[in-house]
């Protein structure tokens, strides 16, 4: 028969890792290269997407 191994509960840090950051402020921006051209405006346009919580920003050129 195999080994046993206890599972561990995990701590709040390890629970919420990267959430606080976001709510502070302090996303980790990539762009997002899906879209990059309005329809609406006809303008070209940025996406950036936060990879942790996923919140979405635009920056017009």
């Amino acid at each position: 028969m195999g080994e046993v191994i206890p599972f561990k509960k995990p701590k709040a840090s390890e629970k919420h890792r990267g959430k606080t950051l976001c709510k502070s402020g302090f996303h980790k921006w990539r762009v997002d290269k899906e879209r990059s051209f309005d329809v609406k405006q006809g303008r070209l346009v940025t996406i950036y997407r936060c990879e942790r919580c996923g919140v979405v920003r635009s920056e017009l050129k």
